[in-house]
């Protein structure tokens, strides 16, 4: 396969990737009869199915070389990562909308860049202070157009939203950072198999909320109201958490490091789409300008870290 066409394929999965990942921006307004617990614990309970049938005839191998410090090193990666990220997402949705939502998460790569800048070869954060700037121009488009702008006719739900929307930022953040340093010191698991017991513990913890669910009366509904959740859930878990994770894995093994950040954004412009479609309006001012400085600076944090990597080549 020639360089062109490995570029080719590398960003045709990217875009893959992207359109599926969309996908879990629009679920909770599919099922907005549910809140975000039990759609949180529907996504989470079909992914832990599908992951502990993935790695089950390595399980008990993986188990016995597994120390209690690194359980719950996954308890707490697949809370920050998965079960409290989706909770808050799912709310910030319900509240805010999807393009509010997706657009604080469009962040992602800045935030996590951001908090790892003190790692040991991290890009200095001096040389991130463009990025920084468009970050902050941003988030105050953003921030206007939940809570101050013209368009917005519930300030409170938009601001509960917001808040929601800037939690789940924080906590899947805070999972890539953790995610990517325990990563880092493994030497006796596979990236592939430590993703997968993630799955696993993912769906524990989505089984011990449903108590909490049904306490909250979330099981009060009709059994059409349930057969939806559940193809919902088993489609996002499906396409979003399996194929999404695969194409996106695929894609890193095709392109080059610098050019694989890029490839993150494709998630929040297919989010804005379909909340776009589902809500049937265009974007307003406000959310283009917010869309095209977060395209910004993910790019400039992107470029930032090609030039310290020229700059390591000659050094």
């Amino acid at each position: 396969m020639t360089d062109g066409t490995k570029t080719l394929a590398g960003v045709a999965c990217g875009v893959g990737a992207g359109a599926l990942w969309g996908l879990v921006f629009l679920a909770p307004e599919l099922v907005g009869e549910f809140g975000p617990l039990p759609i949180t614990i529907g996504r989470y309970l079909f992914y832990g199915v599908l992951s502990l049938g993935l790695i089950a005839p390595r399980w008990r191998g993986l188990a016995r070389r597994l120390t209690r410090r690194e359980w719950l090193a996954l308890a707490w990666l697949a809370l920050a990562g998965n079960t409290l990220y989706y909770l808050l997402l799912s709310a910030a949705v319900q509240t805010g909308g999807i393009a509010m939502t997706s657009l604080v998460i469009g962040f992602l790569p800045v935030a996590v860049t951001i908090v790892g800048s003190r790692d040991d070869g991290a890009v200095p954060l001096g040389r991130l202070l463009p990025s920084i700037a468009l970050c902050a121009a941003g988030a105050v488009c953003i921030g206007w157009q939940a809570l101050g702008g013209p368009e917005s006719g519930r300030s409170g739900s938009q601001a509960v939203g917001l808040l929601c929307a800037i939690g789940a930022l924080a906590s899947w953040t805070t999972y890539a950072v953790g995610n990517s340093r325990w990563l880092a010191r493994l030497d006796h698991v596979s990236a592939h198999d430590w993703n997968l017991l993630t799955g696993v513990v993912t769906g524990a913890q989505a089984s011990a909320l449903i108590p909490a669910a049904l306490a909250l009366g979330e099981g009060r509904h009709d059994a059409a109201a349930w057969g939806r959740l559940a193809v919902v859930a088993a489609g996002v878990a499906v396409l979003a958490s399996i194929l999404g994770n695969l194409l996106w894995n695929k894609m890193s093994r095709l392109l080059p490091l610098t050019l694989v950040g890029q490839m993150i954004l494709f998630e929040t412009l297919f989010a804005l789409i379909y909340g776009f479609l589902w809500e049937r309006r265009l974007p307003t001012a406000l959310e283009g300008a917010a869309f095209v400085l977060v395209v910004l600076s993910v790019t400039s944090c992107i470029f930032a870290h090609r030039k310290a990597e020229a700059l390591g080549a000659h050094a």
